[in-house]
């Protein structure tokens, strides 16, 4: 398998969720709120809307529940470009995700629900529907490996894909209030870097899956040595370090007026993904994401703070970075 070939096809099939997103306008607080903008969320679906809105391609698969939230979710995936052939409708007593969040940063609040969440009730018959051979690689975020019987599902799109020859694209994405206890989520999550060929996550997630945050970086490593093409270390303000072979890299950010903490991650990846896509050295192309996360969190909403391409040009010419990294 040739990673970089596989994608520069810049068609990618994404599993996961998608869900609403309510924010009140800018520095209100959400008790002080009187109305609020709804638009998409759920990690992978705005991963994709990133991807689609930088000229690549995204198709989802996931499910929604059978009722107007899922059906609102259904029309902004629609209005944001992204297949939806694979999201499926469930009924019953299972809901698409809600977030409600601040587009503020001091004193932010977010507010997730998932209790019974739809996304969770993917089945292997649903990623088994889906002809691999259609796109270039597989991208998933961690939430999807937290319940039954998506952790079962999305372990068989990891094979189905890895048997069509797609790599397999691992954004750790660890958020604690979705799984039963710390030590399912090290061992899952662990297991999936494992079969990964690009993993991007944070100093505190590479440390969650090592037992101690001390040992995360060693652990960046570690896989990228034994079973990872690429793994980003990603370190905040800090920057990133990214392993590569024998490569090690050191990026810094842009630093821009920060709205609110959220997107950053989602659109880092879109953003490195079809700079990868579009040719850029990997150095490049991790500062083209980079330059996607400091636009997102200076806007308000995720999907709808996500760059065109022309955004993304304007902002690498005219904004002052990366930072120096040490």
């Amino acid at each position: 398998m040739d990673l970089l070939a596989a994608i520069a096809k810049n068609r990618f099939v994404i599993i996961g969720r998608v869900g609403m997103d309510l924010f009140p306008a800018p520095g209100l607080a959400t008790e002080d709120a009187t109305s609020f903008t709804a638009d998409m969320g759920g990690s992978s679906a705005n991963i994709a809307a990133g991807i689609v809105k930088l000229g690549g391609q995204a198709a989802l698969v996931t499910r929604v529940s059978d009722d107007s939230i899922g059906r609102f979710c259904l029309n902004k995936l629609h209005h944001y470009g992204i297949q939806t052939t694979h999201v499926t409708p469930i009924g019953g007593q299972a809901r698409s995700s809600l977030a409600l969040y601040e587009s503020r940063v001091q004193g932010h609040q977010s507010v997730i629900y998932r209790n019974g969440a739809a996304d969770f009730q993917m089945t292997t018959a649903d990623v088994e529907a889906v002809d691999y051979t259609q796109f270039g690689a597989l991208i998933t975020a961690g939430t999807v490996f937290a319940a039954e019987p998506s952790r079962t599902a999305t372990f068989r799109a990891f094979d189905l894909a890895r048997a069509a020859g797609l790599p397999i694209i691992f954004d750790v994405d660890y958020r604690p209030y979705s799984w039963p206890s710390p030590e399912v989520a090290a061992q899952v999550l662990s297991r999936a870097g494992a079969l990964s060929d690009i993993i991007v996550g944070n100093d505190d997630e590479f440390g969650f899956m090592a037992g101690d945050k001390a040992k995360g970086l060693k652990m960046a490593r570690d896989l990228a040595r034994t079973s990872a093409s690429i793994v980003i270390y990603k370190r905040g303000e800090h920057g990133a370090i990214t392993f590569h072979g024998d490569q090690e890299l050191h990026t810094g950010i842009y630093p821009v007026t920060a709205l609110k903490p959220t997107g950053a991650g989602d659109s880092f990846m879109a953003g490195f993904l079809t700079g990868l896509a579009a040719g850029h050295t990997l150095k490049q192309a991790i500062l083209r994401g980079s330059a996607c996360a400091a636009i997102v969190v200076a806007k308000p909403g995720c999907a709808p703070a996500m760059p065109y391409p022309a955004d993304l040009e304007d902002f690498l010419a005219t904004h002052p970075g990366p930072t120096p990294t040490s």
